[in-house]
């Protein structure tokens, strides 16, 4: 099954999408698109906002006119935010038909969503399954992510099939939970039953550092079983960094050329150079002349520390430095040695070729 977002597809063999949301006050137009603009150079596809209060809904209108990319609301209790989040135009919503009222206000929004051909979101978390779901889940002596990755599933089937009642089938659904092994588990069974479009996620995935690994984790393991449509790594950080983390994570696992790959040595004793803090910079420098909007149009670069394997692996790549005795860098190009030029001169010949490409 396939369904759209705006102007991008999901599903049935569509590239696999990154997405993050916003962590501004909706109702702060200017916030909120500066945030969204920034999102959008860093690779972000797709964008979730908070829709909590008529003030959002008052500010949704500009926001989608000038965003880059497209906008789905969120919406939790109050159908009514739905309806008029639709009637603003927005290009998708992601809901939890459970908690927005009595099956007339959910037959409301699934009407409302299929007379706009927009598509819905609906998703279980581990954190917030059903009463009755969980008294269930507690009287079964499996183990907890055998039982609690089944109970995921019934909690968003139930969504599901609320939402087809009343002949609305642009669905795409997420399993989410904090532990990795029920998230795995539950999008592994659901995959095997169901042909809905997956949003992967580790929910509550943790601070920048562990939130990245679990994730990588969970969504990569998925990735790689051909599971999953679209990603968010949920990372207490700048949402910059969730962007960061999702296409490092469809790069390292080859769904998405890296543009360029950027490969560096961990050092050792034998670095005579600042490696870290040069690997760094062109990092840096690769997101600002991405962002400027110039394509960079090399496949990998390497940044190596010492005479072992620098030099050679600096061969291998389109771009290279390898770090050699007294501070001394060897800078590679295409496998053909330019020169041995000091630190910062060698990072700047690097930075020059880069923008030339």
């Amino acid at each position: 099954m396939q369904i759209s977002v705006g102007n991008i597809k999901i599903g049935d063999g569509a590239p696999v999408t990154v997405q993050s949301m916003t962590n501004t006050s909706t109702s702060d137009v200017v916030a909120t698109l500066e945030q969204i603009d920034r999102l959008a150079v860093a690779g972000c596809d797709i964008i979730r906002i908070a829709l909590p209060n008529a003030k959002a809904i008052d500010a949704l209108p500009e926001i989608l006119r000038k965003s880059q990319i497209p906008v789905i609301g969120d919406i939790h209790f109050d159908h009514r935010l739905a309806l008029d989040a639709i009637k603003a135009g927005i290009h998708g919503i992601r809901i939890n038909p459970g908690n927005v009222g009595s099956e007339d206000k959910v037959r409301a929004v699934a009407e409302a969503a299929g007379e706009a051909g927009i598509s819905i979101r609906v998703g279980s978390n581990s954190g917030s399954l059903p009463a009755d779901i969980v008294k269930k889940m507690e009287a079964d002596n499996r183990p907890m992510y055998e039982k609690k990755s089944d109970a995921l599933i019934e909690a968003a089937v139930t969504q599901c099939r609320t939402l087809e009642k009343f002949g609305f089938n642009a669905i795409k659904v997420s399993l989410k939970a904090s532990d990795v092994k029920t998230m795995i588990e539950a999008n592994r069974k659901f995959s095997s039953k169901y042909d809905y479009p997956l949003h992967l996620g580790v929910t509550e995935a943790g601070t920048l550092m562990r939130g990245t690994v679990k994730s990588s984790i969970g969504i990569g393991t998925l990735l790689q079983e051909g599971i999953g449509d679209t990603i968010r790594v949920s990372l207490t950080a700048d949402p910059i960094e969730e962007v960061r983390a999702g296409i490092m994570i469809l790069e390292s696992i080859g769904i998405r050329k890296a543009e360029p790959e950027i490969i560096s040595c961990p050092t050792c004793g034998r670095t005579e150079i600042d490696l870290m803090g040069l690997a760094e910079r062109v990092e840096m420098e690769v997101e600002k002349i991405k962002a400027s909007g110039h394509k960079i149009n090399i496949a990998k670069i390497a940044v190596m520390g010492c005479i072992v394997n620098g030099p050679g692996e600096a061969k291998d790549a389109d771009l290279g430095i390898a770090g050699s005795k007294r501070g001394q860098v060897s800078l590679f190009k295409k496998g053909i040695s330019i020169g041995m030029f000091p630190q910062e001169e060698a990072f700047a010949k690097l930075i020059e070729e880069l923008k030339k490409s």
